[in-house]
């Protein structure tokens, strides 16, 4: 249970996946600052985290405005002194902006969509690698473990119930952008890795969750999560991802989607 011991991780996000793994990584010895865009959700995530002994601090900021990314990174560095990783979790749904098949999608639902998944992401990137090439190594010999957020959609569509094109080609390009950076910093000592989620009980998916078609088709689909998954599944996987038991692993791609993408056809039931 002291996986990051001592390891400062930033987490974008404070509902969802990016709870779970403020939780997790607090639990494993981290201390953890969060940033979110809503003030309320981030400081009761630390005051959680606090109150069951974590070493957590948090701030809200709009991470498409690069003033607004550039001064969060510069206040985690001064609270906690470095950064160890980045989890860069904050995003989300663009059917709000009017996300859907790309006959039907608007250029401001388009643009708005892939600033939230795509531009936010790569703006903190910036910022944090910016401090983790100029710090001194941790006692591995690594200077930091950043990992960003893709999504299975984007390699293993299902335009039955996930037909929002803009989303899918914000996710697409993290993988993209996380071997290139992982390339690009190698000989820094700083590894670059993306986990793809499935089907996954956030708030983001409070539309799936209440859908007993996509419930059905997910439990076919994904059958080792049931029907959606636990966000803490996606937490393990970045506890791991973030922490010295993956020092030597750098520019992958892990899908923790329950089976969705390599599940073709019925499954029968599990013996």
């Amino acid at each position: 249970m002291n996986r990051l011991a001592g390891r400062v991780c930033l987490i974008t996000g404070s509902t969802g996946i990016g709870a779970a793994t403020a939780r997790r990584a607090a639990e494993e010895g981290g201390r953890v600052y969060v940033v979110s865009r809503t003030a309320d959700h981030a400081r009761g995530l630390a005051d959680e985290i606090r109150a069951a002994g974590g070493d957590v601090d948090w701030a809200a900021a709009d991470l498409t405005v690069e003033a607004a990314v550039t001064s969060t990174v510069e206040r985690c560095v001064e609270r906690f002194g470095r950064i160890d990783g980045l989890f860069s979790v904050a995003g989300g749904s663009g059917r709000r902006f009017g996300d859907g098949p790309i006959h039907t999608v608007a250029r401001e639902a388009w643009d708005r969509t892939l600033e939230l998944n795509l531009t936010t992401q790569a703006l903190v990137c910036r910022a944090v690698v910016a401090w983790m090439r100029d710090q001194e190594p941790n006692g591995s010999g690594t200077r930091g473990s950043i990992l960003l957020m893709g999504s299975v959609t984007a390699t293993d569509p299902a335009p039955e119930y996930f037909a929002t094109h803009a989303y899918a080609a914000a996710k697409g390009p993290i993988t993209s952008l996380m071997t290139t950076m992982a390339a690009s910093y190698l000989r820094d000592r700083i590894r670059v890795n993306a986990v793809a989620p499935g089907l996954t009980a956030t708030p983001m998916a409070t539309r799936a969750a209440s859908d007993p078609a996509i419930r059905a088709w997910a439990a076919q689909r994904q059958p080792l999560a049931g029907e959606l998954m636990d966000p803490l599944e996606v937490a393990n996987a970045a506890v791991f991802l973030l922490s010295d038991e993956s020092r030597a692993v750098t520019g992958q791609t892990l899908k923790v989607d329950g089976g969705w993408s390599v599940a073709s056809g019925p499954l029968e039931p599990a013996r």
